[in-house]
């Protein structure tokens, strides 16, 4: 068992009295709280969002690292402009790499000579990859880690909510049903794995006409019943634009951003602190 009093999910374990804790910590670390970004479903923004929860952070003066999970998909190198730095190591560290604003990550693609090569692994080599991110990395003193979770419920999903210490997952959607089903398994997931979803942010939900600034829905899905039937909280709406679309110009735009993320990045910071 790991140690309870430090660990950034006591507040709502229950296996530590049945003696059942899996969750596995590296003592040279320090995180506080662990926030997972999770969809179900691929292609949705999911890296995106997890990048600007990271960002937004850091700019509130915390200490963030962020995790990419997303083994056979890597693209948090990208979405944080450091695409051709590469993660250094000795025999009892991998030392993650830093961007220019202090943010701390890890990625496959950086310890890969040519981000464009597959991975073709196996189950349990991926899940054995992301737990030596969480264990073997040296990640110090965080406020927060960010993990950018997998498509899917599959092997990776179950691993890390088993062995890492999460606060609570943010689940990103778009306004589609057929998406909104998928996402539902996962945030029914969570709950079967007992970690707390923080709530819902809709990814794509609209774009906004240049000439009249009137918000348009572009796709047919009833974002409200969702929300509703599975008594979750809507943590905002990201609208489909160019700045969104381009993280990697984000102090060019952070401005236009801010005014679209910061009222999402709030709300979070109410649910893991209050």
């Amino acid at each position: 068992m790991s140690n309870c009093n430090t660990c950034p999910s006591a507040a709502t374990c229950s296996s530590k009295d049945a003696g059942t804790c899996t969750i596995e910590f590296n003592p040279n670390n320090n995180i506080k709280k662990v926030i997972a970004v999770m969809s179900g479903k691929g292609g949705v923004g999911k890296s995106t969002v997890s990048v600007l929860i990271a960002k937004k952070l850091r700019e509130k003066g915390y200490k963030v690292g962020i995790l990419d999970a997303d083994i056979t998909g890597p693209s948090i190198p990208r979405l944080l402009g450091i695409k051709d730095k590469r993660a250094t190591g000795n025999e009892e560290f991998i030392f993650p790499v830093e961007t220019d604003d202090g943010i701390k990550a890890m990625s496959l693609n950086f310890l890969m000579e040519d981000e464009n090569q597959p991975v073709i692994w196996r189950g349990p080599i991926i899940t054995g990859v992301v737990q030596q991110f969480w264990n073997e990395v040296l990640w110090g003193d965080l406020d927060y880690l960010i993990i950018d979770m997998p498509p899917g419920t599959g092997d990776v999903a179950l691993t890390i909510m088993q062995s890492i210490p999460i606060t609570g997952i943010i689940m990103v959607s778009v306004p589609q049903d057929l998406v909104s089903m998928i996402v539902a398994k996962a945030i029914n997931m969570a709950r079967k794995m007992n970690i707390n979803v923080l709530g819902v942010i809709e990814n794509m939900s609209y774009i906004v006409c240049p000439d009249c600034g009137k918000k348009i829905k572009l796709f047919k899905g009833d974002t409200e019943k969702f929300i509703k039937d599975l008594g979750v909280e809507l943590l905002g709406e990201i609208p489909m634009n160019e700045d969104m679309n381009n993280l990697e110009l984000y102090n060019e735009n952070k401005d236009n951003i801010s005014k679209i993320f910061e009222p999402i990045i709030n709300k979070i910071l109410e649910k893991v602190n209050g």
